[in-house]
């Protein structure tokens, strides 16, 4: 006969679960307690707004942490509105029963602007993840309410009595196990504290029980009411006080991100900015993110200077969820572009799981990443728009940013198409749709010359400009990748690095070709180099003052740039497997070049093809040691015969 009947969870399974898997982070479980100590207090602070709760003149609502590294426990205290017994065995008896959330069922509809932080009723037990035994002592806000003990060791079971605190509110205690005593550490607690809960909208405090105050001096003007005198110092008629060191909240309760942006001074930006990464060069610029539908979302955004020689290009931008800290970079909200960037951002629509350490439903998660990728390149487009100058100051340090995002995010790339800019050779700006029609004036439309490394080019870039040809710097890894992406987007476009080939405009129009004389020289060359693989053009160039230079291959040059990626990312393919594809390029109307011709059996005319095939080499780029020091030999030796001596 079938059993039928429903599914139960036993708390001694559920328990390992809860203390070694729900929680990545063994000191997530401050985050989780303090958390529900502010949501205690903002949940009295709504019903004290909606008249259910008289709230006293200039109340101190506050959440105190407590250290005792002697005794080895933690105390987590607020002043909110406490629970009774009936409260106590609903949220705390029953697993994953959350008050938060009955709490904003019940007052739905006359909630306030202030936001609670819980979302589930598995907070509280991440305690157990440290603490051998734990102590709750409670008292309702409610009128006639009695104060409650509750004690459980190790979780599985509890005792909950009549307690004795006084005033409302809740006082947690963890007594810690051997593995966590350092959490009991005042500045272990400290860190922990400002690394989740730095935000959080109640002030926290943290007191080391064993520790002896330090009195400050101050002087009478500085004196406050609630301050406690220890003693008063006369001098020089001068009054002043010694007083018991004035409690410092660890958290900032109204982030600058909560601001409206028209009420942010460009002074705050950057402190916050130099607060939060603790980076001392000031940002570049900043996008202050601010949406209340079709979810709430709120954030800043900086770019960072970045020395790209130096430094690392990773970001860090921190998550929030109702400032609550949750993670840093967590790829499902922040499309992967934007890891450059540094900022804070706010999401209380997020949906995360029970542990609020990662994200479900990713059809919510992708809106919000465009949305924010949206922000981005409005800000982007509307700064070239409406301040170029800027724009154009800043595009070194965010051009690396910005290609990145054109070739991971195709939406980011057609918004951002029309606003990407190329240094010209005469240090100007120009925009891809600038440069081809410049191009077409000049006879080589649709074709982007493009400069590399303006010392190993020097003698092309010199070329083109004595030929007032257009040409672009394009001088970082990533663009390579970045130029092949805009050919595919613009039909018929191509980059060719101005040293691939001899542009026809330096030749000469109406030169006469000599096949033989052009086959006699690339032999020439050949044998004077041992090099029978050696590709040699000859040309009639303009310039007869030109001997020699180096042309590479761009389909070559580009697939070797590919494979040290490759090998960069240890994908086990090198460079070597696909070297360069080089060409001697010889000026016909060269007086040398003629020499050689004329002289193919002369006694100095392999001297001379060596020295012009390593002065090509030179004007390139290097030549290997041994050709430098060669090089270096017969220059000298050159020298000494145009003096005539031996």
């Amino acid at each position: 006969m079938a059993k039928t009947g429903s599914l139960s969870i036993n708390s001694e399974n559920i328990f390992p679960i809860i203390k070694k898997w729900l929680y990545s982070d063994h000191d997530i479980f401050y985050r989780e307690l303090v958390s529900n100590g502010c949501d205690a207090i903002t949940k009295l602070k709504k019903l004290a707004l909606m008249g259910e709760y008289e709230e006293p003149e200039n109340p101190e609502y506050k959440v105190l942490v407590t250290v005792n590294p002697t005794d080895k426990t933690i105390k987590i205290e607020d002043n909110g509105l406490g629970m009774t017994e009936e409260e106590v065995d609903e949220y705390i008896n029953q697993i994953a029963f959350s008050g938060a959330q009955d709490f904003l069922n019940k007052y739905k509809d006359k909630a306030g602007e202030d936001q609670i932080i819980g979302h589930f009723g598995l907070g509280f037990y991440s305690a157990f993840m440290v603490a051998d035994r734990v102590e709750i002592h409670t008292l309702s806000y409610k009128a006639d309410a009695k104060p409650v003990h509750w004690v459980s060791d190790g979780g599985t079971e509890f005792e909950m009595t009549d307690g004795d605190k006084a005033g409302h509110g809740t006082v947690i205690t963890l007594y810690l196990n051997e593995d966590s005593t350092e959490f009991a550490n005042e500045f272990r607690a400290r860190e922990v504290l400002q690394k989740y809960c730095a935000f959080m909208p109640v002030e926290i405090y943290v007191n080391d029980e064993t520790r002896e105050p330090m009195p400050e001096t101050i002087g009478a003007e500085e004196l406050l009411d609630s301050d406690v005198i220890v003693e008063t110092i006369v001098e020089e008629e001068t009054q002043k006080y010694k007083i018991e060191q004035r409690p410092v909240p660890v958290n900032d309760t109204k982030p600058l991100w909560n601001k409206h942006p028209n009420e942010c001074t460009e002074d705050e930006y950057k402190d916050f900015y130099r607060k939060v990464f603790q980076d001392y060069k000031e940002p570049l610029f900043w996008i202050h993110l601010n949406m209340d539908y079709p979810f709430n979302l709120k954030g800043i955004l900086y770019f960072p200077k970045i020395n790209m020689e130096y430094e690392s290009i990773e970001g860090k931008i921190k998550l929030f969820n109702n400032q609550v800290f949750i993670a840093d970079n967590i790829k499902e909200v922040i499309p992967e572009f934007l890891m450059l960037l540094k900022g804070t951002i706010d999401c209380p629509d997020l949906p995360l799981n029970v542990s609020r350490s990662a994200l479900q439903n990713d059809g919510f998660v992708k809106k919000i990443s465009d949305y924010i990728t949206k922000k981005v390149a409005d800000k982007l487009s509307g700064m070239c728009k409406t301040d170029r100058e800027t724009y154009e100051k800043y595009w070194d340090d965010i051009n690396p940013f910005i290609k990145f995002g054109c070739l991971k995010d195709e939406k980011f790339a057609d918004k951002m198409n029309d606003y990407i800019i190329f240094k010209n050779l005469e240090d100007k700006y120009v925009t891809l749709k600038d440069y081809l029609e410049i191009a077409k004036e000049k006879n080589h439309e649709n074709q982007v010359f493009y400069v590399t490394d303006a010392i190993e080019q020097s003698q092309y870039i010199n070329m083109f400009k004595d030929a007032e040809l257009e040409a672009v710097y394009l001088t970082q890894a990533i663009d390579n990748p970045f130029m092949s992406q805009l050919e595919y987007k613009n039909e018929g476009v191509k980059f060719q690095r101005i040293d691939a080939d001899v542009n026809d405009i330096f030749k000469e129009a109406d030169a006469v070709t000599d096949e033989d004389a052009k086959t006699s020289l690339s032999e020439i060359f050949k044998a004077a180099l041992g090099m029978e693989q050696l590709d040699v053009k000859v040309e009639n160039l303009k310039n007869t003052g030109l001997a020699s230079m180096i042309t590479v291959s761009e389909e070559s040059r580009r697939i070797q740039e590919m494979m040290k990626m490759y090998s960069a990312q240890g994908m086990g393919m090198g460079a070597d497997m696909f070297p360069v594809s080089e060409t001697l390029v010889l000026n016909a109307n060269n007086s040398l070049v003629k020499y050689v011709l004329a002289h193919k059996d002369g006694e100095h005319t392999a001297k001379i093809c060596e020295q012009l095939y390593d002065l090509a080499k030179l004007a390139h780029g290097s030549l290997t040691p041994e050709r430098m020091t060669k090089f270096i030999a017969r220059s000298g030796e050159i020298m000494m015969l145009m003096t005539g001596e031996e």
